[in-house]
């Protein structure tokens, strides 16, 4: 097992949407306030393709890259789904499922009785911190720094943004736990913000 950092993180302080995989409120800051239709590509997150948190020597450089790769390919899926409070479309289920899938559903589900949707970009700065693949089911932990800075949450029936919560911090820590199915795909099954610990 390769261990970098460990941290078990937890959030739910969500004021106005309940998501949880979305940053703690719901509510974003950046972006226009008329911007009321969703892009058609949704703008990449600021590290959609990180590099494997491993030197050129490190074995496990290849798996590293493998696991932040469906990491991210999650979050674009996500922000997809969150752009129209829906995950008709996305291939949100190809990369989370169990916990984080029922979340991000959740999430959704809220968004939509609550009439919001996300624009602007979402910040991150993914690393993988704890390996263990020799084991029967192969398990990897991301820890992510979530950057709010152009992050936005719309009211669709005003068109107008919805402020974070004075308390909300921009950058704060995030961890995901992400196993190697039988078909050989890393899939996000649990994620967890933490907005007490900043980044």
């Amino acid at each position: 097992m390769v261990t970098a950092r460990q941290t078990r993180l937890r959030t739910r302080a969500l004021a106005l949407c309940g998501a949880v995989g979305l940053p703690l409120a719901l509510t974003g800051c950046g972006g226009s306030s008329d911007d009321t239709k969703p892009p058609t590509t949704p703008p990449a997150a600021s590290s959609a393709a990180p590099a494997a948190s491993a030197s050129p020597a490190d074995p496990d450089a290849a798996v590293k890259a493998a696991v932040l790769a469906s990491y991210s390919s999650m979050w674009v899926e996500q922000m997809k789904a969150y752009r129209v409070a829906s995950p008709d479309g996305t291939k949100l289920d190809d990369y989370a499922t169990l916990d984080a899938l029922s979340a991000f559903e959740r999430d959704l589900a809220h968004m939509k009785k609550n009439n919001t949707v996300i624009r602007g970009e979402l910040g991150h700065e993914p690393e993988v911190t704890e390996l263990d693949i020799d084991v029967k089911l192969p398990t990897a932990t991301v820890e992510d720094c979530i950057d709010l800075s152009k992050w936005q949450t719309l009211d669709t029936k005003t068109g107008k943004p919805i402020p974070l919560p004075t308390a909300q911090p921009l950058r704060y820590v995030a961890t995901a736990t992400v196993e190697r199915w039988d078909e050989g795909r890393w899939m996000v099954t649990a994620y967890k913000p933490d907005g007490s610990r900043s980044c």
